[in-house]
């Protein structure tokens, strides 16, 4: 998955968490996203290349946390469709 695909999800989580005051790890990420940790870590990485996040702190910049403000506003959709029931083979 493509860390433009990501960004706006990992943002809104690293985001919710702040709001609550909870730490937050990669693990933590993967789980509440629901995605490769390997892509997990190259869209903090790009994040964090590009000053919208501390990715030894996991935690959002200023500029970060203002670019999180205006993405929870904003409904996003799932990133994978459930999945559809399997039917047997006749």
């Amino acid at each position: 998955m493509s860390p433009n695909t990501l960004a706006p999800y990992v943002l809104q989580t690293l985001a919710k968490y702040q709001f609550e005051g909870r730490m937050c790890s990669l693990d933590d990420l993967a789980a509440e996203i629901r995605v490769r940790r390997a892509d997990l870590r190259r869209t903090v990485s790009a994040l964090h290349r590009e000053g919208f996040v501390d990715a030894l702190r996991m935690r959002l910049t200023l500029s970060g946390f203002a670019l999180a403000r205006a993405v929870v506003a904003v409904p996003l959709p799932e990133l994978r469709s459930p999945c559809k029931p399997c039917e047997a083979a006749a």
